[in-house]
């Protein structure tokens, strides 16, 4: 299934966001604020993805999208980057189990090409044990930058067309890895930075963002709870004014 553009047609207007967007950001922050390692920080970080889950299937979300490893994270010291590729094997040995019993459908989204095939072959096993799951969506963007996906996307056109016919924004949207979910209704960013960070710059058009101080592993349902209360005082209009909302308000 793939959902319209909210540039394109005005999406419908929830209390609870539809698709939940999130930057896992502060772990490092986290673990040097109690002198300890930086893989601390990760490993509790794991902690908050779990109990971010459990709260987003209770408040009926059904799109959550984690951003776990940037395209530019390449460039972090090799052993970090050695051991967050350590704790994604052990994730999914540990978790797939888990959500597959709790009615979660995982995919991982990105350009997976630079993965071991250790962890390709538990990615591809994790997708498709989920694959008809349909109590949330769970999207675990790894490897993935904005700009690839729009490349990869256009790219993907012009080898089917053979580059012979105009390109729409809607051909462009169909091929986006996160085609088949709703655009983002609300972005989070932890741990005080206020950045998009090449992260789903296609979908978050219209998408409303906030932004907390609180370090990722110390994200829980409450911190999410607010972020859902800020959403829920946002006025949406998608381009058009606050008296066009009362007067589709009245009408319906």
């Amino acid at each position: 299934m793939t959902f319209k553009s909210s540039t394109a047609e005005i999406p419908e207007a929830r209390l609870t966001p539809r698709h939940i967007a999130i930057i896992m950001d502060g772990n490092g922050r986290w673990a040097r604020q109690r002198m300890l390692p930086r893989v601390a920080g990760h490993k509790r970080g794991v902690e908050s993805v779990r109990a971010t889950v459990r709260a987003c299937i209770e408040r009926g979300v059904e799109h959550l999208t984690l951003f776990a490893f940037s395209s530019e994270n390449w460039r972090r010291p090799a052993a970090e980057v050695d051991t967050l590729m350590e704790l994604f094997v052990i994730a999914l040995e540990r978790e797939v189990d888990k959500l597959h019993q709790n009615g979660v459908r995982l995919r991982i989204v990105g350009n997976l090409e630079r993965f071991g095939p250790r962890l390709n072959k538990l990615i591809k096993a994790g997708e498709e044990l989920t694959r008809n799951n349909t109590r949330l969506t769970l999207n675990i963007a790894a490897n993935y930058g904005g700009r690839w996906d729009i490349l990869q996307a256009v790219n993907s056109l012009l080898l089917d067309r053979g580059a012979s016919e105009p390109i729409s924004e809607a051909d462009i949207a169909s091929r986006l890895c996160l085609a088949d979910c709703p655009e983002p209704d609300l972005f989070i960013r932890t741990g005080g930075e206020q950045r998009i960070s090449n992260f789903l710059l296609w979908q978050l058009a219209y998408t409303e963002l906030y932004f907390t101080d609180t370090l990722w592993p110390d994200f829980d349902e409450a911190v999410l709870g607010e972020a859902i209360a800020s959403y829920r005082r946002r006025e949406r209009r998608f381009g058009r004014t606050s008296d066009q909302l009362i007067e589709a308000a009245a009408k319906s």
